[in-house]
């Protein structure tokens, strides 16, 4: 598949993938921001933003999706990182493709899922998308307009806000939703899932980053991590929830220099 991919910068390639629900949008000022020290790419990963929709919606399809680009890039070795659901990606990616990667960062997410999480996860998942599914922005005049509908199934103004970030205009200035949202629902369980446990990765610096309010990253992960990445370092991002890269990105961005080996 072919995904729309956003490029800023000089320098060593990084590519960034943004979590459930976001896009490449997300990512555009961090991006910029360490733009003199990497050539950045964000991708909107299938199904999300600019890129193609697919009923097929996994970690195995998102991750061939990803070496598909990096082959038409001609990246032969780059920099990794992802959040949440761009995290698994990123994490597959590294765990299939090994050789290509210089450094690997993934924000807030888990490798791996117990049931109570993955019972969690699912849950919020499913309402914030049951929410795109249900709210009809083409009665919308105005994205205050589609905030009001939209705050009618959920109350958190960020979770909105970010929400939001998917609208679009036809070209009879009508709003649509550019996200897949019926898909991704039906495709929950592939995406709440932990990877399966695989041989040990090593060769290049892995950093970890966990949101200290946030339960997508355990204590009780750390060893599990450690024996799947030996080489990972787990930062615990102080006051941070899951969007780490929104609670402190001066945090992210440190991690995202810290992976450049040869600076």
């Amino acid at each position: 598949m072919k995904l729309f991919y956003r490029k800023y910068g000089e320098g060593p390639p990084l590519i960034i993938l943004h979590g459930l629900y976001g896009s490449s949008d997300n990512w555009v000022t961090l991006a910029k921001a360490i733009s003199r020290r990497y050539t950045v790419f964000l991708p909107d990963q299938r199904n999300h933003g600019h890129s193609p929709h697919n009923e097929i919606h996994d970690y195995d399809s998102m991750s061939n999706d990803l070496f598909e680009l990096a082959s038409d890039l001609d990246l032969k070795k780059f920099y990794l990182a992802g959040h949440s659901m761009g995290g698994k990606t990123a994490m597959t990616f590294a765990l299939k493709w090994p050789e290509m990667i210089r450094g690997l960062l993934v924000a807030d997410i888990s490798p791996f899922s117990d049931e109570g999480r993955k019972f969690n996860a699912r849950n919020e998942v499913s309402k914030i998308l049951g929410a795109i599914v249900d709210t009809d922005v083409l009665k919308a005049t105005s994205r205050i307009e589609a905030d009001k509908l939209l705050a009618e199934k959920i109350s958190s103004e960020r979770v909105r806000a970010l929400i939001l970030k998917n609208l679009q205009r036809d070209k009879n200035n009508r709003f649509s939703w550019k996200i897949n949202a019926v898909t991704l629902v039906n495709n929950l369980d592939r995406i709440v899932e932990g990877l399966p446990f695989q041989q040990p990765v090593t060769g290049f610096p892995v950093i970890f980053l966990k949101g200290e309010n946030s339960d997508y990253i355990l204590i009780e992960d750390y060893k599990h991590i450690t024996a799947l990445f030996p080489a990972a370092e787990i930062r615990v991002i102080k006051n941070a929830g899951h969007w780490v890269h929104a609670d402190d990105p001066g945090a992210v961005i440190e991690a995202l220099l810290d992976l450049d080996i040869d600076k």
